[in-house]
């Protein structure tokens, strides 16, 4: 199994950060707009989300971790025979946060389409992060 890691620093506090992460069916508008252009709740737990370079996904809710700033899910009916991600947020001092988003997949050779897109997507979440 293929793991991604994706870790950033976000010049803000660990609480905005959380707020902005733990809102499951704002991810679009609240962490990564302009890398992700819709999200709509399907009511059966998951986010349908669609993404700028026209790929669609749905991720279903595995848990949120309010103690430890961790939100969990996998995607469904992908390509995927298994893909699971999970974020968290780690307070680095007053203004200042740690974000940590790992994703594992299965097929192993699927790493090489997910990658990019994590290294897009926070490159899009710290910007939207930092400006609030």
């Amino acid at each position: 199994m293929a793991t991604i890691y994706k870790e950033f620093i976000v010049e803000a506090d660990a609480s905005h950060v959380w707020d902005a992460l733990r809102d499951f069916g704002a991810v679009h508008t609240r962490l990564a707009p302009g890398f992700l252009t819709g999200c709509e709740l399907d009511g059966k737990g998951a986010r349908i989300v669609s993404f700028a370079n026209g790929l669609v996904a749905r991720e279903l809710l595995v848990g949120i971790d309010e103690p430890n700033r961790r939100l969990a899910y996998t995607v469904t009916g992908g390509k995927a025979s298994h893909h699971h991600a999970s974020a968290q947020v780690f307070a680095l001092g007053e203004g200042r946060s740690r974000f940590v988003w790992i994703t594992d997949v299965l097929p192993d050779e699927l790493a090489a389409h997910i990658e990019p897109m994590m290294a897009q997507g926070g490159v899009a979440m710290k910007k939207t992060l930092e400006a609030a």
